[in-house]
C-alpha cells in the first residue's frame, strides 16, 4: 500500500521522479545504443559505426601517455591509451605515484586548497585574466554538467527561464531542468546574414533583447543568460565588444551570466580568444559566474572535473552546499594538480601540438566535405564543425532532417542533427573532427557512398545551398582555398561560410 504519498505512480516514483525517469533519454540516445553495440575498430570491427558524435579530443592521448608513463614499460606491455585509462595512466608516473592519509581523508567541500591554488594560477595566466584569481572563488566538481544543475539549483525557483542563443549543446536542458525546474528561453540564430550582420548565426543584443520580451510575455521570469565561448556547436568565438555588450544587457536586466568557457584552450586558428575572466571591469560582477574542466581542453572526458569561479559569496555557501554530493576524489586532485603546474611541458609540447593537431584534423574533414558538396561553417575553436546538409533534405523540416540522419546511422555513421543543439533550421549537422586521421577520411567516404545519387541528381524541390552562400569574393569568411574541387564530377564549386 501506498504511504500516502500523493505524488507517487505505481512504480513507486515521486511524481517528479516519474517525469526525471520518463525524460532522461534524449533525441541521440537510440543512435548512441546502437554505436555502443556496434562500435568501429580498425582491427576487430571494421565495419562498424563510426562515431563523430561525441566531442571528446583524442588527438594528443600520445602526448599525455608520454608525460604519464614510463616509456620502457609502455612498450613492453604494447599498451595504448584510452579514454578510459587515463585515471590510471596519470597515477603511473614517480611525480604522480603519491597518495598521502590526508588525500583519503574528506576533503573540503570547496575542493582541495592546494588544488584550488594551482587553478587559480592556471586560469590567471591561461585566460589571461585581467587580475589573479582568488582561490577561495573556486569551487571543483565531478564535471561541468555538475555546475550547471548546482547553479541552475540556487540561481533560480522551479519554473523559471535562462536566456541561451540557438543552436546550442542542448546537453545543458537536462542538467538545468531535472535539478533546478528551470526552463530555456531560446534566442534563435539563423544562417541568412542581414544588413546588420558579417556573418552566419551571428549573436547580436538586440536577439537577446526580443527573447527576453517574449518570455515577459508569456509569463516567464528569465533569471540568467548562458554563454558558450568558444561556442557549441558552431565553432564561433564571441569578439571582445560583442562579449562586453552581452554583459551589458544582463546587468540592465539583472541577470546572472553563466560563461562556459569549456573549450578556452582548444582555439586552433590564429585569432584572440577573450576569457570573461580577462575583461577589466565587469559591469556585474557579482552575478557573471565563469566554468572550466578537464574533459575536452586536456582530452580528459573520464576523469569528470569541472571548475566554477564565483565572486559571490552567497553563491558559494549556496552551491558548497550541493558540492557535497559532487565531489572529486582526492588523488584525482593531486594528479590535475601536477599536471597544471608543469608549465615547461604545457607550453612547448601539449598546447602547441594539440591546436597544430586540431588544425590538421579541421582541414582534413572541412576539406573532405567540400569535395562532396557539403558547405561548412567557418570556425575557429571547439572539436567540430558545423556542416549544412540542408540540400540533402526530401524537404525542409525537421521529420526529414531526422530521417536522413537515421539513413547515416544505419549507413554506419554517427553525426548530430541540429535537431539536438535546438537549431532553429532543419538540415545542419555537428560532424567531431578531434580524431584520427584515417577515421576523418573513413567518414568522407560513407558520407560520399550514401549520398553521391543525391549530389549529382539534385531533386528540384531542394534549397539550392550556393544561391544562400556569401560571395566568397567580398566576404573573407566565404573564403577555403585548401582542396581542389575534382572538374570531372558533378559538383559545384562549394565555398565555406
Amino acid at each position: 500500500m501506498s504511504g500516502g504519498g500523493g505524488g507517487e505512480s505505481a512504480s513507486g516514483l515521486s511524481a517528479r521522479g516519474s517525469r526525471i525517469a520518463g525524460g532522461a533519454r534524449g533525441l541521440l540516445d537510440k543512435g548512441f545504443d546502437m554505436y555502443i553495440a556496434d562500435p568501429f575498430d580498425r582491427e576487430r570491427n571494421p565495419q562498424g559505426i563510426l562515431n563523430l558524435g561525441t566531442s571528446e579530443n583524442k588527438l594528443c592521448f600520445d602526448l599525455i601517455q608520454e608525460r604519464h608513463l614510463n616509456l620502457g614499460w609502455k612498450d613492453r606491455c604494447g599498451f595504448w591509451i584510452s579514454r578510459f585509462s587515463i585515471s590510471l595512466l596519470l597515477l603511473t608516473r614517480p611525480d604522480m605515484n603519491y597518495v598521502e592519509p590526508d588525500l583519503l581523508q574528506y576533503s573540503d567541500t570547496q575542493g582541495i586548497k592546494s588544488f584550488r591554488e594551482e587553478i587559480a594560477k592556471f586560469l590567471t595566466e591561461y585566460a589571461r585574466a585581467s587580475k589573479a584569481l582568488n582561490p577561495e572563488h573556486i569551487i571543483v566538481m565531478s564535471g561541468c554538467c555538475a555546475v550547471f544543475a548546482t547553479l541552475s539549483t540556487v540561481l533560480c525557483d522551479p519554473g523559471d527561464g535562462y536566456l541561451i542563443p540557438t543552436p546550442y549543446y542542448g546537453g545543458i536542458n537536462s542538467k538545468t531542468q531535472l535539478y533546478g525546474e528551470i526552463q530555456p528561453v531560446h534566442v534563435p540564430l539563423f544562417s541568412e546574414v542581414t544588413d546588420e550582420e558579417s556573418h552566419p548565426f551571428q549573436l547580436r543584443v538586440e536577439k537577446l533583447e526580443a527573447a527576453l520580451q517574449r518570455a515577459k510575455e508569456q509569463g516567464i521570469r528569465v533569471r540568467a543568460l548562458i554563454l558558450i565561448n568558444p561556442h557549441n556547436p558552431l565553432g564561433d568565438i564571441y569578439p571582445a565588444q560583442l562579449l562586453k555588450d552581452c554583459l551589458e544587457f544582463a546587468h540592465r536586466y539583472e541577470l546572472h551570466v553563466i560563461m562556459d568557457e569549456i573549450y578556452m584552450l582548444s582555439v586552433y586558428e590564429d585569432i584572440t580568444f577573450t576569457s570573461v575572466l580577462s575583461l577589466d571591469c565587469l559591469p556585474d560582477p557579482e552575478r557573471t559566474h565563469f566554468m572550466w574542466g578537464f574533459s575536452k581542453d586536456f582530452g580528459m572526458s573520464g576523469i569528470r572535473v569541472g571548475v566554477l569561479y564565483t565572486r559571490s559569496h552567497e553563491i558559494r555557501k549556496a552551491v558548497n552546499q550541493l558540492a557535497v554530493f559532487h565531489g572529486c576524489p582526492g588523488p584525482v586532485q593531486y594528479v590535475l594538480s601536477q599536471f597544471l603546474s608543469d608549465r615547461d611541458w604545457l607550453d612547448n609540447v601539449f598546447l602547441p601540438t594539440n591546436k597544430k593537431r586540431l588544425k590538421e584534423a579541421q582541414n582534413i574533414l572541412v576539406d573532405g566535405l567540400s569535395e562532396i558538396g557539403i558547405p561548412v561553417l567557418k570556425s575557429s575553436g571547439g572539436l567540430y564543425v558545423w556542416a549544412d546538409f540542408r540540400k540533402f533534405l526530401k524537404s525542409q523540416t525537421f521529420e526529414a532532417e531526422m530521417e536522413l540522419w537515421w539513413k547515416l546511422l544505419h549507413e554506419k555513421l554517427l553525426i548530430s542533427p541540429g535537431k539536438a543543439f535546438y537549431c532553429s533550421e532543419p538540415g545542419w549537422f555537428r560532424l567531431v573532427f578531434s580524431d584520427s586521421a584515417d577515421k576523418m577520411y573513413l567518414c568522407i567516404q560513407r558520407l560520399e557512398q550514401m549520398l553521391h545519387t543525391e549530389i549529382t541528381e539534385p531533386a528540384a524541390n531542394k534549397t539550392s545551398v550556393e544561391d544562400e552562400l556569401p560571395n566568397s569574393e567580398h566576404d573573407p569568411i566565404a573564403t577555403h582555398g585548401n582542396t581542389p574541387i575534382d572538374e570531372v564530377s558533378h559538383l559545384k564549386k562549394i565555398v565555406v561560410y
